[in-house]
């Protein structure tokens, strides 16, 4: 079993940045695909950034630009850097872990709890 645990949320205004860190245990976390999900009130759970095992990153088009995703496999821990943040990018974002680098959501075979983001206008 993999446990991830999301921190760095909170509010924040308009145009203002959050790092959210997500720390992985359990089993060897370089092998794994990580990605950040986010899920807003009567929503559903939308893609956001992902990283592979590797180089490789996706990003959805809301966010090119404004987030980057990184990983550090010492740390065992994955971040999104979200900059010039939008009170439509509000959601409770959750951390994911799969076996290869994706944005559809089922693939993804382990998941935080979230931490809620907060932008204010």
């Amino acid at each position: 079993q993999v446990m991830l645990v999301e921190s760095g949320g909170g509010l924040v205004q308009a145009g203002g940045s959050l790092r959210l860190s997500c720390a992985a245990s359990g089993r060897t976390f370089s092998i794994y695909a990580m990605g950040w999900f986010r899920q807003d009130s009567g929503k559903e759970r939308e893609f956001v950034a992902a990283t592979s095992s590797g180089a490789g990153a996706l990003y959805a088009d809301s966010v090119k630009g404004r987030f980057t995703i990184s990983r550090d496999n010492a740390k065992n821990t994955v971040y999104l850097q979200m900059n010039s943040l939008k009170p439509e990018d509000t959601a409770i974002y959750y951390c994911a872990a799969a076996s290869s680098l994706g944005f559809s959501a089922p693939q993804y075979d382990y998941w935080g709890q979230g931490t809620q983001v907060t932008v204010s206008s």
